[in-house]
């Protein structure tokens, strides 16, 4: 079932992102074109066109990315103890270090710059790191996490501190895996993700009975008042991706029950260890 799951998101993505959908679209108008429907194709075309100039001049994605980031943030007061910090992988590029026989990192970096961090805060925590290839081609890339090792070692921390886990694909395998490898079961554990990403990996974790404390980081979307015309479409689908694949797997998890609600939110728990 978990190898199901994780090729069809990867086949319903490759139909559904931004990207893809403008690909799918422009086929439509040429076969359109091609076979004499002309109206048809010019009305599919102006779309397109509307969309893009829209996506290209302002950061209409960061009214997607912004509610998700938003969602959770890091505690006003941090808590006294904690038996773990537990990061999700994404800041690691496993391709890219196979390609060229060295550690690389992405966009997602904070990751591991914060759990340095708080690694330094929590001199006795063990940092749990989870995160395998999700390529469907070259799954077997790094399986003895030597990448991320070396990543997070560079960044402060002493190997003997660290849990690594290498097999999990997607966000609900992370918390399924490093289930058993916890220190405490019944622990408490700061979590490390990209701000947009912590509402699905809050709501995973909640369902497999891991209580964590939500430390978000890589923040993308601009704050409100300081979104203006800017013209930048590279930088704006840096936003609508991420942002858009974060709701489809909002709502592909609640649907297949891998989480207890659609856009999970903070607790009681949470909201206490903020304000106090």
């Amino acid at each position: 079932m978990d190898n199901q799951f994780f090729l069809l998101s990867k086949i319903l993505w490759g139909l559904l992102s931004p990207s893809s959908v403008v690909i799918w679209l422009l086929l439509v108008v040429a076969l359109l074109l091609w076979m004499g429907y002309v109206r048809s194709a010019r009305r599919i075309v102006t779309l397109i066109s509307l969309a893009g100039f829209f996506i290209l001049a302002y950061p209409v994605s960061d009214y997607l990315m912004y509610p998700l980031e938003s969602r959770f943030a890091k505690p006003e007061i941090m808590p006294e103890k904690i038996d773990g910090i537990i990061v999700l992988g994404g800041a690691e590029q496993l391709k890219l270090s196979l390609s060229w026989n060295q550690a690389e990192v992405g966009s997602a970096a904070e990751r591991i710059l914060s759990a340095a961090e708080l690694s330094r805060l929590y001199p006795e925590a063990t940092v749990i790191y989870t995160g395998g290839s999700n390529l469907v081609q070259m799954q077997n890339i790094d399986t003895n996490g030597k990448v991320s090792e070396t990543l997070l070692t560079q960044a402060g921390i002493k190997r003997e501190r660290m849990i690594i886990e290498t097999q999990a694909r997607n966000t609900a395998e992370n918390f399924r895996l490093i289930r058993p490898l916890l220190p405490e079961s019944e622990g408490t554990y700061l979590l490390i993700t990209s701000a947009f990403h912590m509402p699905r990996s809050v709501g995973v974790a909640r369902k497999e009975g891991i209580s964590v404390i939500p430390y978000p980081v890589d923040h993308r979307s601009n704050h409100p008042d300081q979104r203006y015309w800017d013209f930048d479409l590279l930088e704006h689908l840096q936003v609508l991706e991420p942002a858009w694949h974060e709701w489809l797997g909002l709502t592909a998890y609640f649907a297949t029950g891998k989480t207890s609600s659609w856009l999970p939110k903070p607790s009681a728990s949470n909201k206490q260890t903020q304000q106090e």
